[in-house]
């Protein structure tokens, strides 16, 4: 079977965009030399890559098979060229960071941070749900994850880095805010915004309260925390959050922290790549980093102690 690296960049920009146009635009081609390079691919693997029905284009099973190695192919590529360049003593190099939305704030200091130390990086940041992270700690699809709590069932390497404190919030109009001591059982009937399903934050929180026995009164679920947010704020509910994420909201008054019986849930921020995955010299100068400055980049004029 013969190939050129050529047709896989084509092949891999049409099985991203399932589109052929849009596939030429990216790659500054004509569509039809797009679609001879992909003809010609098929000559190759003497399989059809690609079916078209209507107006939407689709992967067959060999070309959901090709994209999987082509990708793995690239990434290697990538990765050479890296190591290639540090021996050279070259400086520069991609680095791609997924973190959840709970760091976003933070995490988005520490890679401007980093870039203006590294000036000739590229950087990329990816903010997301867990669900997504793990995804893509599985796929590969990134060099670096910040998240909460490491998955289970992933061989991974997970590095603390930053104590990550859980809160509950609520409206300054609330009736519990300012009270001491508040108990859990306090907070039984009090209506809960929650992030979705497969939160890390909403899971912590489900098991401090299946510990007491105590169910969760769920108003509504939203999926991101600024949404979250704008609910307590509004006075329709109380959630728990990262503390790391209210500082401005807290600092404005827009929010309190309720002194609540077992809060703050003290978790860590990991910094966490697949086990064996061969970091790149940029990756690696961001995890010295990040080990190194984590709590510069930690806003704490507003977190409880």
């Amino acid at each position: 079977m013969h190939f050129t690296l050529r047709q896989l960049v084509i092949f891999q920009a049409v099985a991203e965009n399932l589109s052929f146009t849009r596939a030429a635009e990216a790659l500054h081609l004509s569509q039809p030399a797009v679609s001879m390079q992909i003809r010609q691919l098929e000559d190759h693997v003497e399989l059809p890559l690609f079916e078209q029905l209507g107006r939407k284009v689709y992967l067959t099973e060999a070309g959901r098979e090709l994209y999987d190695y082509s990708r793995r192919i690239t990434d290697q590529l990538r990765e050479l060229e890296e190591v290639l360049n540090a021996l050279k003593g070259v400086t520069a190099g991609s680095l791609r960071v997924s973190v959840a939305t709970t760091a976003n704030e933070f995490s988005a200091r520490m890679l401007a941070g980093f870039g203006q130390q590294h000036p000739g990086s590229a950087l990329s940041l990816d903010v997301t749900n867990r669900a997504m992270l793990i995804h893509q700690l599985n796929a590969n699809e990134c060099d670096l994850v910040i998240m909460g709590r490491p998955p289970d069932g992933l061989d991974v390497v997970a590095r603390p880095f930053l104590e990550n404190p859980l809160v509950v919030i609520a409206a300054p109009t609330h009736p519990l805010a300012g009270n001491t001591e508040i108990a859990l059982t306090q907070l039984a009937s009090e209506p809960f915004v929650l992030r979705e399903p497969g939160s890390g934050t909403r899971g912590a929180m489900e098991r401090v309260f299946a510990a007491q026995g105590i169910a969760i009164n769920r108003r509504m679920e939203l999926g991101n925390n600024e949404a979250v947010k704008q609910v307590v704020s509004a006075g329709l509910g109380l959630a728990v959050v990262s503390a790391h994420t209210v500082v401005q909201e807290l600092e404005t008054g827009r929010l309190v922290i309720l002194q609540a019986e077992d809060f703050p849930i003290l978790r860590e921020w990991y910094l966490v790549h697949r086990r064996g995955k061969r970091l790149s010299p940029v990756a690696q100068a961001f995890c010295e980093f990040v080990l190194k400055n984590a709590e510069t980049f930690r806003a704490t004029s507003a977190l409880p102690d």
